[in-house]
Parts: structure tokens; C-alpha cells; sequence
């Protein structure tokens, strides 16, 4: 069997002149469609900075809509060679429902990011309390995770999901912030010189601010004393700084003034038979 070389050539040629002006408009469609898109996000980032949009916000949209065009002009490129785009699409939907039941917890917490980038509870730098006893200052707020710092330098990861999940006290994020204390004495104390005791030690504190005014009232009568509870103000960096203050020099003048501070005890009785 003789084989026709130049048919062969002929058949390659007319190829090539019907595939070449394709695969170059198709290349030159890639180069200005990723210089449009870039371009554009740039565009819609510099808007976004003149609205003072949350920076880690302003980054996540941007890079989804990145994202999101890329694709986009990969299957018009994909589609000037005839292929079925439609077909494409349905098969990369039924891979995403896939992985999106396989990454379930994980696109939970993505999404939960995503909250909280947009409502914003609270920012990097604000102390807060999310759940029970994780205390501590916003480090950063990730896509899958929220980093808390606490005060003895620990650090806690905390899934997104968890968060949005969990009550959530931001006590910082206010600027100006009440310091909750609560003092018990006995009940044979003069209340009176109780309450001054604490103002007293309120007024000496740098942290504490005259404006609101501290005051000090009788919150509960207890099993074996008299709670006194104040609530001083002061700027949200001195939080912890109030609160070790006053827990410090109150128990101090106290001791002074002769003030109790009761605290529970145990009888033991001895019977003899």
C-alpha cells in the first residue's frame, strides 16, 4: 500500500491554515481578557478604598471576582473551539456539589468567615469573650478560622462556624468600656464606709474616667454577705489594667479599714460514742 505523502501534506496544511488564525485569536483573547481583568478588579478595589470598605473584606471580594471572570473567559475561549461549554458546566457543578458535601464543616466555616467580614461583630484588635471562658484580643479573622490572643499570651483558633455559633460579647469594641466588679463584706460592716472605701480607691485608679461617674449600690444579699458592686469606667485598653486596680487596692484599704471579706468555712464536730 503506497502512501500519498503530499495528500498527507495537503490535508496537514489546510489544518493548520483553518486551526492557526483560532489558537492565535484565542491566545490574544486570553492576554487582553486577563489584562481587562485585571484592570477591572484593581478598579472596583481602588471604589471600595475610597468607601473605606473593611480591608479584609475589600481582599475576599476581590479575589472572588477574580476568580469568577477567569472562569468565565476560559470557557468563551473554550467555546470559539466548538466545545460544549453547557456540558462542561454540568459536569463541573455536579464535581463542586461533590466537594461541597465531602468539605461540609469546611464550607461552613468559609461561609461563617464571610459573615463575619460583612456584619463585622468585631474587629482585628477588639478584646472579646466568644462562648464560655475564651477570653481574649482578635488576632486576625481568617477565611475557615477566628485567632484569639489571650492575656497570658496563648492563643486560641476558634472555627468560624463556632463563632457565629456562639454568643459573642465584644467588650472593647466600644471605645469606652464598664469594668464589672463585685465586692462581698459581712454583714456586721458598716456599708456605708464600704462604698467609700471602693469610690475612694476608684478615684485614685490613672485608668478609671470621671466621666461617666463610678458608683458603687448593694447588688445582692448573700447566704454569708453583702455584695457591693460598682462598675467604673474607662478607655478599652486599660480594661484589664482597671479591673487588676482596683481587685488589688480594694482587698488592701479594706484590710485597712478593717472591712471583711468573708469567705466560706467548714465546721467539723467531732462525736465521741
Amino acid at each position: 500500500m503506497q502512501i500519498d505523502l503530499s495528500k498527507i501534506v495537503d490535508q496537514g496544511l489546510g489544518l493548520a491554515m483553518n486551526y492557526i488564525p483560532m489558537v492565535a485569536l484565542a491566545i490574544l483573547t486570553l492576554i487582553i481578557g486577563n489584562k481587562v481583568i485585571k484592570w477591572l478588579v484593581a478598579r472596583i478595589g481602588r471604589i471600595m478604598d475610597r468607601t473605606e470598605t473593611d480591608e479584609s473584606l475589600s481582599k475576599f471580594l476581590m479575589s472572588l471576582l477574580g476568580i469568577g471572570l477567569k472562569i468565565m473567559l476560559i470557557l468563551s475561549v473554550a467555546a470559539m473551539f466548538g466545545i460544549n461549554t453547557t456540558a462542561f458546566i454540568a459536569i463541573f457543578s455536579a464535581l463542586m456539589v461533590g466537594v461541597g458535601m465531602a468539605l461540609n464543616g469546611t464550607i461552613g466555616h468559609f461561609a461563617s468567615g464571610v459573615m463575619l467580614l460583612i456584619f463585622k461583630p468585631f474587629k482585628v484588635g477588639d478584646l472579646v469573650t466568644i462562648g464560655v471562658g475564651r477570653t481574649g484580643t482578635v488576632e486576625a479573622i481568617n477565611a475557615f478560622n477566628t485567632t484569639l490572643k489571650t492575656l497570658d499570651n496563648q492563643r486560641i483558633i476558634i472555627g468560624n462556624s463556632n463563632v457565629t455559633g456562639n454568643d459573642v460579647i465584644n467588650i472593647s469594641g466600644q471605645e469606652i468600656v464598664g469594668v464589672e466588679l463585685d465586692y462581698g463584706i459581712g454583714y456586721d460592716d458598716d456599708i456605708d464606709r464600704a462604698k467609700k472605701i471602693i469610690l475612694e480607691v476608684g478615684e485614685a485608679c490613672p485608668y478609671i474616667l470621671k466621666d461617666p461617674s463610678q458608683g458603687v449600690v448593694v447588688s445582692s444579699l448573700g447566704d454569708s454577705a453583702v455584695v457591693l458592686s460598682t462598675r467604673p469606667f474607662c478607655k478599652s485598653e486599660h480594661f484589664w489594667d482597671t479591673k487588676f486596680y482596683m481587685q488589688e487596692h480594694v482587698k488592701k484599704a479594706f484590710d485597712k479599714q478593717d472591712i471583711g471579706i468573708p469567705y466560706n468555712t467548714l465546721d467539723i464536730k467531732m462525736i465521741n460514742n
